[in-house]
């Protein structure tokens, strides 16, 4: 039986709904607890949905830890990211039908329900009403929390589709007008965001300069990314060497890099920027500050963004367009083998503490999935 129909038949399965729950902020492996939770039955505009799958994604742990931009009321179930059917849809519902599969519309789970649901009732009960999380095996929604997505592309590919590609294919085009033969810069290559930026500038011809830690594997990661379609892939240390000036004698400059790091490595990069260029931080692995040369301000005419794939879909909530044209043009990378979800391990929910520890440990480079 393929994995995708027994997920399927293990949702329709009787059981009580249970989620991770975490009633105060702290480390994810001494704060959640598995627990049953009340699922009430959809009213106005409302979805309940069975879960497939949720990956743990570092946004997720900052959010229980009470250190992300956006922390939602407690008690909590934990996850903003993953892939369920929907079961039950209540009156008005016109955009999905029992039998579809979703995915979050956006991070924004946190949402009180509209309803007229006794919320004292619903916390002392450890209900996620308050904040709507993905890490259970039955959720109840609001239609506009939720993006239709097609059955035929991979369960995993799905439950990762709502983070890192959107936050890469928003990267690639809102910043910079790039044409096949441009070239990207970019650390932190090896994330998924950094894979799926592979990839999708791949399937567009663009060129990627790649750089990464160095590691004790670090030619079986060079590989992996070359055969994701990287054209160079490069360490932290040889992005300072005088030698990367011999790369540009047969590649443009980039006119576009993107920042997932922070500290030495956005100053480095930021070198070999092309006149008038951008560069987009989305992310601060090193918890170090952003250093930008005045020079590079004053004689390149760099650009300087920031980028929070959260804000973006939020700001356009009531407009759902350019959010669904996204979805269909990534699932129609993955439905062509263009784009592949980060390497993966499986977790069935019971073994979260399992899947906890290895989404925290160091170089692992492997996307931890929670199966309901």
């Amino acid at each position: 039986m393929w994995p995708a129909l027994r997920l399927v038949r293990r949702q329709l399965s009787t059981a009580a709904p249970r989620g991770l729950v975490y009633e105060k902020h702290g480390e994810p492996s001494q704060v959640l607890r598995l627990k049953n939770i009340e699922v009430p039955s959809p009213t106005n505009y409302e979805v309940r949905v069975k879960m497939l799958a949720a990956p743990i994604n570092p946004s997720d742990l900052n959010m229980v830890q009470g250190t992300y931009a956006l922390l939602p009321q407690l008690p909590a179930v934990g996850g903003n990211e993953g892939v369920g059917v929907v079961a039950e849809v209540a009156n008005h519902v016109s955009s999905v039908r029992p039998g579809d599969w979703v995915i979050p519309a956006d991070a924004g789970l946190v949402k009180p329900l509209s309803s007229g649901i006794n919320q004292d009732m619903i916390l002392h009960q450890c209900s996620y009403s308050i904040n709507k999380g993905t890490w259970c095996t039955e959720g109840l929604f609001s239609e506009e929390a939720l993006v239709r997505v097609p059955s035929d592309i991979s369960v995993v590919g799905a439950a990762t589709l709502s983070v890192n590609p959107c936050t890469a294919y928003r990267l690639l085009s809102d910043y910079e007008t790039l044409r096949p033969g441009d070239t990207v810069i970019q650390n932190a290559s090896n994330s998924s965001v950094g894979q799926a930026v592979i990839q999708i500038a791949a399937s567009l011809g663009i060129t990627t300069i790649n750089v990464v830690r160095d590691r004790p594997n670090l030619q079986s990661l060079v590989e992996r990314l070359r055969d994701l379609g990287a054209d160079h892939v490069i360490t932290e240390e040889q992005l300072r060497k005088p030698e990367m000036k011999d790369l540009f004698k047969n590649y443009p400059r980039p006119r576009l890099a993107l920042n997932c790091v922070g500290g030495k490595s956005t100053t480095e990069m930021l070198r070999h920027l092309d006149y008038g260029g951008t560069m987009v931080t989305y992310g601060g692995m090193a918890k170090q500050p952003v250093t930008i040369p005045v020079s590079a301000l004053i004689f390149k005419n760099v650009k300087l963004c920031g980028f929070w794939v959260t804000q973006w879909k939020k700001d356009r909530y009531q407009n759902r367009e350019e959010i669904t044209k996204m979805i269909r043009d990534l699932c129609d990378l993955i439905r062509r083998g263009k784009l592949l979800p980060p390497p993966c391990t499986e977790w069935p929910l019971e073994d979260f503490s399992h899947a906890l520890r290895d989404a925290q440990t160091p170089f692992l480079s492997r996307k931890q999935i929670l199966l309901m």
